[in-house]
């Protein structure tokens, strides 16, 4: 941590990916707190109205607040993205440890598992499971998780693989250090800047593809608002001068998919043994 702050310091773009960041979070959470607008309210006298004092970014064709709503789907993409993170970094993560430090069949077979789910195209497995399970954010959820499971598998079984093969390893096993024990005090502490840097790209490709899903109506379902479903909604007016439906909540997504994006590349070259900018 302390590295990552003095590489923030002299980095710009890591600073305003973090800044990006950091405003979008603090929106999200004290924009329930100072802006007290009921989301789903609907006022069809005030509907399609532009961006203005009192409407910040608009009203939507039955007149609830866009910037409302905008604030509950920032809510919404980060809250779902976290926890689609977390999980397929527990799942993959425990599949790769136990295949780099099992090996045999157990690796044999996970391995053949992971590349068959390789083999779908990302969006297409998260668009086919939610078809499958019925649209829904947790079918979503799921989809997005599997697709995201595979990576952590095959990041962490490599250097589960490399570390395991080191001298000092290899002498706390003679030494009859148990797989617990070598993966809580030699394993571990080696392998989490490394999950950390996927983990900040996963969280980007999940708010980009829980759009994607809630574009195509296989997301977050109406009337919860989500940025992916808002940009639907102002498709049907995007040719009517109705622009601020539809730009908003996909700057939001812009904004945060690039904003993790740019922290997980500065933080891999910050990690990364052979970057030139470890130090």
């Amino acid at each position: 941590m302390p590295r990552l702050i003095v590489q923030t310091l002299r980095d710009p773009e890591l600073a305003l990916g973090l800044l990006i960041l950091v405003a979008l979070i603090l929106i999200a959470v004290l924009g329930p707190l100072l802006w007290r607008v009921d989301p789903l309210a609907v006022s069809v006298l005030d509907s399609l109205a532009p961006p203005s004092l009192q409407h910040p970014m608009g009203t939507d064709d039955v007149g609830r607040d866009v910037f409302a709503r905008f604030i509950w789907g920032a809510q919404v993409s980060m809250s779902v993205a976290l926890t689609v993170t977390l999980v397929g970094t527990v799942i993959g993560g425990l599949l790769g440890l136990l295949a780099g430090l099992t090996g045999g069949w157990v690796d044999a077979v996970l391995s053949r598992i992971m590349d068959a789910v390789l083999a779908f195209p990302p969006l297409i497995l998260a668009m086919a499971v939610a078809i499958g399970l019925g649209a829904g954010m947790v079918s979503a959820m799921i989809g997005v998780v599997l697709a995201a499971i595979p990576w952590y598998f095959r990041l962490l079984r490599g250097e589960v693989m490399r570390l395991r093969g080191l001298m000092y390893v290899e002498s706390a096993r003679a030494l009859g250090a148990t797989n617990m024990r070598l993966i809580r005090l030699h394993i571990l502490p080696q392998t989490l800047s490394t999950v950390l840097v996927q983990a900040s790209s996963v969280f980007s490709f999940s708010i980009i593809t829980m759009a994607a899903l809630g574009f195509v109506g296989l997301g977050i379902q109406p009337p919860v608002p989500e940025w992916g479903t808002m940009i639907t909604e102002g498709l049907a007016y995007a040719l009517t001068g109705q622009w601020w439906l539809g730009v908003f909540p996909g700057l939001g997504i812009f904004a945060l998919a690039v904003a993790g994006n740019v922290i997980a590349d500065r933080m891999r070259d910050l990690y990364d043994p052979r970057s030139g900018m470890r130090g």
